[in-house]
Order: structure tokens, then sequence, then C-alpha cells
């Protein structure tokens, strides 16, 4: 049974930089594909950023592009999000997800990933 916990969400003042992290068990994410997802209240949940399973390539959306990083360490089966120069619309509740299909079509898709985590809370104060 796969299970994400997410865990280094706070509140931070805008500017500041927080570190989300991802901790993965039951299986190993060597070839899993990893994102960040997160939703806002009132919003739909939104694609933050992946990091592929077979060469580690990155995507970001164009709102967060430049500012996080994705990134993991496989050996310890964690996935992280380096976070930085954070603004008040960043606040939301944060997202891991996992896929280890062979082909994702298409990545920013929640409908994608097979497995999630409970999330962690994200508070960016003006």
């Amino acid at each position: 049974q796969v299970q994400l916990v997410e865990s280094g969400g706070g509140l931070v003042q805008a500017g500041g930089s927080l570190r989300l992290s991802c901790a993965a068990s039951g299986r190993t994410i060597s070839s899993a594909t990893m994102a960040w997802f997160r939703q806002a209240p009132g919003k739909e949940r939104q694609y933050v950023a992946v990091i592929t399973g077979s060469r580690e390539n990155t995507f970001y959306s164009d709102s967060v592009k430049g500012r996080f990083t994705i990134s993991r360490d496989i050996a310890n089966d964690m996935t992280y999000l380096q976070m930085d120069s954070l603004k008040p619309e960043d606040t939301a509740l944060y997202y891991c997800a996992a896929t280890w299909r062979v082909y994702v079509a298409y990545i920013r898709r929640d409908a994608e990933y097979d497995h999630w985590g409970q999330g962690t809370q994200v508070t960016v104060s003006s």
C-alpha cells in the first residue's frame, strides 16, 4: 500500500521561503512521476511542479517557474518542493502526488496520478 505524507508547510511572510517534503512508503519512487499540486479555498486544484521518473525532467506551472524547485532523493523515497520568493497568492493546501504509469499523457492533470497525500498548508502573509 503506497502512502504519501507531506510536511514542511507553515506560515511565512511574503518574500520568504519554505521547503515541503513528501515521504513515500510502500514502493520506491525511482520509477515514479512525482508531482506537487495545490488548492486554495474556493478554487480548483492546480498543478505546481512535476519530476518525471525515468529522466528526472522537471516541469513547472508558469505561476511558480523561477521561484519553486522540485527535487527528489530516491535513496530515501523523498520528494521536495523548495519554494522561494513566496507570494500571498501561493497560499494553499499543497499535495504530493505519484504515479507509476509507464506513460503519463498529461503530467499536469491531476487525474493522471494514482496516489495522493493528505496535504500540508502553506500560508503566505503580505
